[in-house]
């Protein structure tokens, strides 16, 4: 039985088989294989183009009125989306057709981004390798976001294809497929989907998967069961306000105008059980003051590095350079914020744990950009600055593993956990 109560077939893929994320060459020959075996049901089409001219491929299945859009991809160093929205193929068309209900799979919404970090998938799953590899736009560079009105900048080829997509469809039902580095599993919704929040917990205890009871994207949200959290209403300041992504602004919210709900479905790659832990901090003051002075301490040394990177790794690689100093200039208002927001209050475990992933993720990211933008540079003083960043991906990598235990979730179970939070949100909904 599904978690939505209905018997089905199991699939020998999802069953039997390790699984890993997909390249886009993999990906893209996989939707086609999927078309030309089933094309009674299943259909393969280009709804728009990338900034560089990659194609957005759409993967339809069944033709009902009522359509449920599935985005893959928003982000390029969460490869779970991608994945997941072929797994849900897979699922769909081993079922028989739902009358007068369709389903349409956006293989990725950034394929260019995707490039970029593309290398890590060809071999070992590691951390190291994760970061070796990292990208992750600013940001203005993510499709899923607007252009605020008036700002005078348009909105990018990926965005204006997805709202058109959007537009089409007319959907009932939008998941955003992504997931996060380290944590735990968790919903962001634009409206309430009533019984969800308890299959949801059911679905992540049975991948082995924590349930985020703070996750930094959503802190301040409406929260009405542990992992699920209610998007604000516009103008609201109860979210970070070092972050400058509005949920009004994206196209989760777009989708609102024609009655859909959005679910931003999040599964974690390492899982970090603390952050599933409601019990009070015996000392938060003191903790958030560490994991603040950590992150100022980290941005710092790191900005010094900025000057080493040369010229022409500034314009080779200019999506890599923008987005190290996106984090950098970001990471010193999140450790202020933290100081006046949340020193004076009392805090569980998993929202300290929160300020401390974050404290040690954000360095980690920006360390191991700078690596691959100084990789050409020449000199004694290059060299040393490649030195200090590697001291501190190595010293960032030590914490996540043994301060806070974070766990490699096999692909597998990260893709179950995904395809049932669709299909139990669908379900829900119908």
């Amino acid at each position: 039985m599904t978690d939505t109560g209905r018997r089905v077939r199991p699939l020998r893929t999802l069953d039997t088989r390790p699984a890993r994320y997909p390249t886009q060459a993999q990906a893209e020959s996989a939707a086609r294989r999927l078309a030309l075996r089933h094309p009674d049901r299943c259909r393969l089409r280009e709804v728009g183009h990338s900034r560089a001219g990659r194609p957005l491929l759409l993967l339809s299945v069944d033709r009902g009125p009522r359509a449920a859009l599935v985005v893959g991809g928003p982000h390029p160093n969460e490869p779970i989306g991608t994945a997941g929205a072929l797994r849900l193929a897979e699922i769909l068309l081993d079922r028989p057709a739902r009358p007068g209900l369709s389903w349409h799979l956006l293989l990725c919404l950034d394929p260019d981004g995707a490039a970029l970090g593309s290398g890590w998938l060809d071999g070992p799953l590691t951390m190291r390798r994760h970061y070796e590899h990292f990208f992750r736009p600013s940001f203005e560079e993510q499709p899923e976001l607007l252009p605020a009105p008036g700002s005078g900048r348009p909105p990018m080829p990926e965005s204006r294809a997805l709202t058109d997509l959007i537009d089409e469809l007319r959907p009932f039902l939008q998941c955003s497929l992504h997931g996060v580095d380290f944590g735990g599993a968790f919903v962001q919704l634009t409206g309430p989907v009533p019984g969800l929040p308890e299959r949801l917990a059911r679905s992540a205890e049975r991948a082995g998967l924590p349930l985020d009871l703070d996750c930094y994207d959503a802190i301040g949200w409406p929260s009405p069961a542990p992992g699920t959290y209610l998007m604000p209403s516009p103008g609201s300041t109860a979210a970070p306000q070092a972050l400058p992504d509005e949920p009004e602004l994206s196209t989760w919210s777009y989708a609102a105008r024609y009655g859909a709900v959005t679910a931003v479905l999040e599964v974690p790659m390492w899982a970090v059980d603390a952050v599933a832990d409601a019990r009070p901090h015996p000392r938060p003051a003191e903790a958030v003051d560490a994991a603040a002075r950590a992150l100022e301490t980290r941005a710092a040394e790191l900005t010094a590095l900025l000057p080493h990177v040369p010229a022409r790794a500034r314009d080779e690689h200019a999506p890599l350079l923008r987005t190290a100093e996106f984090n950098l200039a970001v990471g010193p208002r999140m450790a202020e914020e933290w100081r006046e927001r949340w020193s004076a209050e009392p805090l569980t475990v998993a929202r300290v744990t929160t300020a401390g992933l974050v404290a040690a993720r954000l360095p980690l990211r920006v360390a191991s950009l700078l690596l691959r933008l100084l990789a050409g540079a020449r000199g004694a003083a290059a060299e040393a600055a490649r030195d200090r960043a590697r001291a501190i991906v190595t010293d960032s990598l030590d914490q996540l593993r043994h301060r806070f235990g974070a766990r490699w979730v096999p692909v597998q179970e990260q893709l179950a956990h995904q395809t049932r939070a669709v299909l139990t949100t669908a379900d829900l909904l119908l």
